[in-house]
């Protein structure tokens, strides 16, 4: 099996993570980094065991023997390069969340059909077991029929100079973390009908605080909060008429455990202990490789955008917004 060969589009901290995945991950191979500044991109390549450094973001898509590029960039550079990158003939892997306005969205996976080439969202929450067995106890009725999702994620963002607290990136506590919760409640119960919002603002005036509610089809109720000025918490709850569902790591999944509570009784679902990232790279590269599609594509990114872009509206407009 011939290794995907990734390319990684800056030095940004997330990285981490990512290449901490990468490296376990079968049919990956990471080739190259590419920093604006030539020497952090040759010292981030040594440190991080990555064979080429490029001190541009350009010389990276022109490097040939670069297959794939995972893009860690700001939010509001995520559509720009994810297009310039296709158009290069790269597959891409773009962080969460892709964008909030949805024609940015359509706009890129255009490319990437006209390219022949693949684009994904990077939710890697999406690939991990937990995920996983959390639907099929759903589909099987373990809480009977789903009447309130409950969802939370957030932690104290204090540097000023953070990019999250930052409106010209896209920065934002429902950008950045809540819209974990958006897609996690659009896996369970569909997409929204009707959303509505609340939201308190700090940085250079982006939102640090996110409380939303969402309708869906057969009468789903979520409501979910999040934000960049909270101790930290993450949180997903399912509750049915004969049950709920509570993971308290839904997110990172460091910890994957799943409690179903009936009544007074609390069984304990354990799911094994894997790399999110990992997965997520072994998906995507078996993707380019043609042997499996990518768990995320056009819809599913569309559709998140969608129901972002009616969130921060209804936060605008303290007034309810349709999406149907």
């Amino acid at each position: 099996m011939s290794a995907v060969k990734w390319g990684i589009m800056s030095t940004a901290r997330i990285n981490r993570l990512f290449l901490a995945g990468a490296r376990e991950a079968d049919g990956v191979e990471l080739t190259a980094v590419a920093s604006r500044d030539r020497a952090r991109a040759e010292e981030y390549a040594r440190e991080s065991g990555i064979r080429r450094a490029h001190g541009s973001y350009e010389d990276l898509l022109a490097d040939p023997e670069v297959d794939a590029v995972y893009i860690p960039l700001p939010n509001s550079l995520h559509v720009e390069w994810s297009i310039r990158a296709l158009q290069s003939g790269k597959h891409v892997l773009c962080e969460k969340p892709l964008s909030r306005r949805p024609e940015e969205v359509a706009r890129a996976f255009d490319v990437a059909e006209q390219s022949g080439r693949l684009l994904m969202e990077a939710f890697m929450y999406r690939h991990h077991p937990q995920t996983r067995r959390l639907t099929e106890l759903l589909d099987a009725g373990a809480v009977g029929r789903v009447r309130v999702i409950r969802a939370a994620f957030g932690f104290a963002a204090d540097d000023p100079a953070n990019v999250r607290l930052q409106t010209a990136l896209d920065g934002g506590g429902l950008m950045d973390v809540g819209c974990y919760c958006v897609s996690a409640a659009r896996l369970i119960a569909g997409e929204p009908e009707r959303v509505s919002a609340e939201q308190a603002l700090g940085g250079d005036g982006v939102d640090v605080v996110f409380a939303g509610t969402m309708r869906h089809p057969g009468d789903v109720l979520t409501h979910f909060d999040c934000g960049l000025a909270l101790d930290s918490r993450d949180l997903l709850e399912v509750t049915g008429d004969a049950g709920s569902l509570l993971l308290e790591d839904p997110w990172h999944c460091r910890n994957p455990l799943i409690q179903l509570r009936r009544d007074v009784e609390t069984e304990l679902i354990e799911i094994e202990r894997t790399n999110s990232y990992r997965l997520e790279a072994e998906n995507f590269s078996a993707a380019i490789r043609g042997q499996t599609k990518p768990l995320l594509g056009r819809d599913d990114a569309l559709a998140q955008a969608k129901t972002i872009e009616a969130l921060y509206r209804a936060a605008h407009t303290t007034r309810s917004v349709s999406l149907t």
